[in-house]
């Protein structure tokens, strides 16, 4: 048992050095080429990443459109036929002692609907339903950019398509929709004055939106920095796009999720009327 143990300890060693000097290989590498010549300044390149104004797409020959948008399109799409193929071929098999992937999705399931449930026990059946979704939508939206996918821009440049909501206006739709979600809350629960509540924090969508846009585009940027120096262009992307991405995926995706179920359970709760002999009684005490 030693001997494997050992054995096991040494084939570690060996592997973690080759890792180094790969990377150290590397490094002396990316060096030794040098710079090419930028037909853009990093400030161009960092500039249109956030607005869009040159690297844009054309759809269908129709209109010229960011790519933000058609990765939504893409990633839309692509869990329509996602959930329609697990509808289809896989719930109607569920066993009740669950395989891996069963399990997979009822945890991802169980997560939103526990997190509605805990924050909204009055009213959680619509709310689960949304936080799914959105939650869906921000997790594999934001691993999409991962894949690296290429488009070809209306001035004949590639560009990979990016995280859908790393673009402004899809970030305030959802912050908006987020919103009007709530608000419908305060409605279902409480009629008007679940609107009045809700207007209350009329500044929550406007949180909500610059929240999620100023963590995808942080890290959007990250990345075309250090992909536009070849020096750094080499192992640090492996870091730097991997880790990033799932940490925004996955603490963007609790955030705006666990902020619309705590803001629905409070405008949609109902408060009893105390009578007015009560409301006396409670004076004179």
């Amino acid at each position: 048992m030693k001997k494997k143990e050992r054995k096991f300890e040494k084939n570690q060693m060996r592997g973690f050095i080759i890792l180094l000097v790969i990377a150290a290989v590397c490094l002396v590498c990316s060096f030794m080429i040098g710079s090419a010549e930028k037909t853009e300044t990093v400030q161009e390149v960092m500039r249109d990443g956030v607005l869009h104004e040159t690297g844009r797409i054309s759809l269908l020959g129709l209109k010229e459109v960011n790519p933000a948008y058609i990765s939504s399109l893409v990633v839309v799409i692509a869990l329509l036929v996602f959930a329609a193929c697990v509808r289809i071929f896989v719930i109607p098999h569920f066993q009740y002692v669950p395989g891996k992937f069963q399990l997979l999705l009822e945890t991802w399931v169980g997560f939103f609907d526990n997190m509605a449930k805990s924050n909204s026990p009055h009213r959680h059946k619509f709310l689960s339903v949304y936080i799914f979704t959105a939650g869906s939508y921000i997790f594999v939206g934001t691993l999409f950019e991962l894949l690296g996918l290429q488009c070809v821009t209306t001035h004949g440049t590639s560009i990979a398509l990016p995280a859908p909501l790393s673009d402004i206006n899809a970030a305030i739709a959802m912050g908006c929709l987020s919103y009007g979600i709530i608000m419908s809350g305060g409605i279902a629960g409480n009629g008007l004055k679940g609107i009045g509540k809700t207007l209350r924090d009329f500044s929550l969508p406007i949180s909500m939106s610059f929240r999620l846009f100023g963590s995808l585009l942080s890290g959007l940027l990250v990345t075309a920095l250090v992909y536009y120096f070849i020096q750094l262009s080499f192992i640090l992307p492996v870091v730097v796009g991997i880790l990033f991405t799932l940490l925004h995926a996955l603490i963007q995706t609790y955030v705006l999720t666990m902020l619309t179920a705590l803001f629905y359970g409070e405008v949609s709760e109902r408060h009893p009327k105390k009578n007015r002999a009560a409301k006396q009684k409670a004076l004179a005490d």
